[in-house]
């Protein structure tokens, strides 16, 4: 509410929404509700918006890891803002849907320090015993995310424990796992038909192998492949590395992945935030002089003109 570029793009929310999303933000109990998403959006948007105008960054290349993606599409062009917005909230309600009965009782785990062999063992034993899970994603050496059902937790941890790893936090409802295909079918024939997209104004780096799309055919199976794809964000580094990119601008309400060991090896990352706060003060004051300089020229050219006779 702070910030210009968020307030803008909040606006438009609102509009494309027919509602109040900060409204309903406020009141969100649950972390990926229909809400939350939207916020992250919103957020995600306004940043990049403050790196284009504020920083002066003229991009090259475009990459949105997970929930990232909605934001890709936004920023390349290949759906406008508003269209993103409400598809965002379809795709939201399409998932509390799916979860609601299917895989209803399963997470997804994020944990670290965890080198490939010892998980390969951890996936031994769950097999041994029968026990469900999916792959959803690797962030960096030793970091995962494992899907599965919430009453494997307590031995999912003590596995990981056990090799040295820590546990950070679960998901719900989960993502990116290839059991998720009945997900990404529905998601296809309910929401996506609504939507045309458009070639991307930039290339885009796929989040699940590194592939770089152009087209907005390729844009469209990115953002189905998430529902059935797990995430490779050291991929998706290789592939940027390819493309000459030396700068990575993080422009989402990030917390993880520009602290990671593969990005910080491979890019200078600057983080988009809000500015400090005399900084703040000053675009707020640079803002009101805009603004009354607006009013005034409006003012002029309402003003009656002289009368002769």
């Amino acid at each position: 509410m702070l910030d210009p570029y968020a307030r803008a793009r909040l606006a438009e929310a609102d509009e494309a929404l027919g509602y109040s999303v900060f409204d309903r933000f406020r009141d969100a109990e649950e972390d990926y509700s229909v809400d939350f998403q939207i916020a992250f959006l919103v957020n995600s948007i306004a940043l990049a918006d403050r790196a284009v105008d504020a920083l002066g960054v003229s991009p090259t290349v475009c990459a949105g890891p997970s929930f990232g993606q909605k934001a890709t599409a936004a920023f390349t062009g290949s759906l406008s803002f508003p269209d993103v917005v409400r598809l965002t909230a379809e795709l939201a309600r399409c998932e509390e849907e799916y979860f609601s009965g299917a895989y209803e009782d399963v997470v997804t785990h994020c944990f670290v320090r965890t080198p490939q062999e010892r998980l390969d063992e951890i996936l031994a034993e769950f097999d041994d015993r029968g026990a469900w899970y999916d792959l959803s994603g690797r962030l960096d050496a030793g970091f995962h995310m494992l899907s599965v059902r919430e009453k494997e937790l307590d031995a999912l941890n003590a596995g990981i424990s056990a090799a040295g790893g820590y546990s950070m936090y679960s998901m719900r409802p989960p993502v990116h796992a290839a059991a998720f295909s009945a997900l990404r079918r529905k998601a296809e024939e309910e929401v996506f038909g609504a939507y045309e997209l458009a070639d991307p104004s930039l290339p885009v780096v796929v989040d699940h192998d590194g592939t770089v799309v152009r087209d907005a055919a390729g844009m469209r199976e990115m953002m189905l492949d998430t529902f059935d794809r797990p995430i490779h964000w050291p991929a998706m580094v290789e592939s940027l590395k390819g493309l000459g990119v030396g700068t990575l601008y993080m422009t989402g309400p990030d917390n993880l992945f520009h602290r990671l060991d593969v990005t910080k090896q491979n890019f200078e990352v600057v983080p988009v935030g809000l500015p400090k706060k005399r900084a703040r003060e000053r675009e707020r004051e640079q803002a009101l002089e805009r603004s009354r300089a607006a009013r005034a020229t409006r003012a002029r050219r309402a003003a009656p003109g002289p009368v002769t006779a």
